[in-house]
């Protein structure tokens, strides 16, 4: 059960990847920049997903701060500080 489980999940992001960020389409193939953008969706994907004030799917929230800088400060607010002493 535990395999079945971890599929499904692994299934769900791949999708949502597919979906929301259209991967299968892109076009990166020249050095390190598949794996580069691979890395910068999968960040994103984890910042929309936490996300919780604005409603719909991740295409949409992905779309939204595209388009709403507030919005996206909003999302970018998540992002911890690396900064800061720990």
């Amino acid at each position: 059960m535990a395999v079945r489980g971890h599929w499904g999940i692994e299934n769900q992001l791949h999708w949502i990847l597919d979906v929301g960020f259209r991967e299968d389409q892109s076009r990166a193939t020249g050095g390190y920049s598949a794996e580069n953008l691979a890395v910068i969706r999968h960040l994103a994907v984890n910042l929309l997903s936490q996300e919780k004030s604005a409603q719909g799917g991740t295409r949409a929230k992905r779309l939204r701060a595209g388009w709403d800088d507030h919005y996206l400060t909003k999302i970018l607010a998540q992002v911890p500080n690396s900064s800061r002493k720990l």
